[in-house]
């Protein structure tokens, strides 16, 4: 790829992130309404809108778009991987300081997960194991990390592993720290939208001595459809700096909580 399309990407992709989160903010928008939000033309908007729309993120019908069901576009891989990405990456970076060689670790599908994920060969040795396919193919070659790809059914949607296979394979583990994230949060309680996550998160709490919670600002504080686990279940949760103080202080009381500057 010639540095000019390689640019010409990247601009692409950040306009269909714009359009996704504003589609996603809004409910819905016409194709001359995000014409005039990303200054292209309206050829251009229907081709972005196209790809997103195969991809599963946003609904297209006669004149505009709107966004998907929350159980579809909270849940979709390539939509949670360019959101909130500097947050995510301010939190995998103070959840590496709980990471020490020769420590045996469980990442779960979510995308701050993923992104502590691309720092673990800064602390080898180590043994990790996943059911999500990204981070699969970011350890993949780190040396001195022994791999465990955790199989199941594979889900297109989450680019994961989920299913009985999968919950049977997590039971059988015993690692000292896992590391998740989910949907939403409030100061008691964390929420996933689908049960089948619900169930694989719960199994990879259960398996681990030490339990940490990654959630950035934005899903605070919301819930989803299903409760995941009380907040007092978990041994830390680590936040960015975007999330109230007044929401931080709360939380302190159930578990200890770190904050990631940004």
């Amino acid at each position: 790829m010639t540095e000019k399309s390689d640019k010409s990407a990247g601009q692409r992709a950040g306009r269909q992130q714009r359009i996704t989160d504003y589609v996603v903010n809004n409910g819905s928008a016409s194709a001359a309404e995000l014409a005039e939000l990303t200054g292209v033309s309206v050829m251009t908007v229907h081709r972005d809108l196209d790809e997103l729309a195969r991809r599963g993120l946003l609904r297209k019908f006669r004149g505009g778009v709107s966004a998907q069901p929350s159980t579809v576009f909270e849940s979709n891989s390539e939509y949670r991987l360019n959101a909130n990405v500097d947050a995510k990456a301010a939190i995998a970076r103070q959840a590496l300081t709980y990471v020490e060689p020769g420590m045996s670790i469980l990442l779960d599908d979510s995308t701050s997960a993923l992104a502590l994920a691309k720092l673990l060969g800064e602390v080898t040795p180590l043994t990790v194991a996943t059911n999500y396919l990204r981070a699969i193919d970011v350890l993949k070659d780190v040396e001195d990390v022994r791999l465990i790809a955790i199989g199941g059914d594979y889900s297109p949607t989450h680019d994961a592993f989920l299913g009985m296979p999968c919950l049977e394979a997590v039971e059988r583990l015993t690692v000292d720290t896992t590391f998740v994230s989910t949907s939403a949060m409030n100061t008691e309680l964390t929420f996933h939208q689908e049960p089948e996550i619900v169930m694989v998160k719960r199994a990879m709490l259960q398996s681990a001595q030490n339990r940490v919670l990654l959630m950035d600002s934005s899903k605070m504080a919301r819930t989803a459809l299903h409760r995941l686990a009380p907040v007092t279940d978990y041994h830390r949760l680590i936040v960015d700096s975007s999330t109230p103080e007044a929401t931080v202080e709360e939380l302190r009381n159930r578990t200890e909580v770190d904050v990631a500057p940004l």
